[in-house]
């Protein structure tokens, strides 16, 4: 078996979290793909009922096609669960997000969850962050924020889509990822990337997740709590 079957088999694990009257967070990418499709049959097998909220236009799709209800944001006060996949988890278990451009919401829902459940392959495990921290921006301060983030040591390429043109977020913003090599204090460089004017998301997450499935390439997992 692959990551692919060990993804599976830990999605079907996490969805006993889920309990009627639920409040859901759904993160966006392969392993929340994974998770989404499987919840519609989840939650008709065992007779309850849930709200969704999708983090991402991507995630939405796949929930309406599953039958699942979905709510905006902001007509709910809480998130009793968020399951959401990382670019990256380090030691102190806090989170690089934002590869899927969908990092804001993640965020927001993730600041605002009773528990968060995040899934990831072996491969996303690592010491200290060492890929590119996405950073969304408002496109009126590009070059500002650009010079700012070279002071701290940081080498800024905005995203571009395959034929070239800007990837724009779902909030009309634009995304630099930053190289800033091995982050060994994500919190500090954090603070110092949201300190700047016209930085709306940074991609370090510091809520750490109450519960961590890691698939292995064998098919099976761990659980890290």
């Amino acid at each position: 078996m692959s990551f692919d079957g060990a993804i599976k088999a830990l999605s079907l694990d996490a969805l006993k979290n889920v309990k009627d009257g639920y409040v859901l967070g759904l993160g966006s990418g392969r392993a929340a793909t994974v998770l989404v499709k499987l919840l519609s049959k989840y939650i008709k097998t065992k007779k309850i009922s849930v709200e969704c909220v999708p983090t991402s236009m991507q995630i939405k799709l796949i929930a309406e096609k599953g039958g699942l209800q979905l709510i905006d944001a902001e007509q709910i006060d809480k998130i009793d669960l968020v399951f959401d996949g990382a670019d990256q988890i380090d030691k102190n278990k806090f989170l690089i997000k934002g590869g899927g451009g969908a990092l804001l919401k993640e965020n927001i829902l993730i600041s605002a969850a009773k528990k968060v459940i995040i899934i990831a392959d072996n491969s996303k495990f690592v010491k200290d962050f060492n890929r590119t921290v996405p950073i969304e921006i408002h496109p009126l301060a590009r070059q500002i924020i650009w010079k700012k983030i070279e002071k701290i040591g940081g080498k800024p390429e905005l995203r571009i889509l395959d034929r070239g043109y800007p990837f724009f977020t779902e909030n009309s913003n634009i995304i630099l990822d930053c190289d800033f090599g091995i982050i060994k204090n994500p919190k500090a460089l954090q603070q110092k990337l949201l300190n700047i004017a016209g930085v709306i998301e940074v991609g370090i997450f510091t809520r750490k997740p109450d519960i961590i499935y890691k698939a292995k390439a064998n098919g099976k997992f761990e659980i890290l709590t």
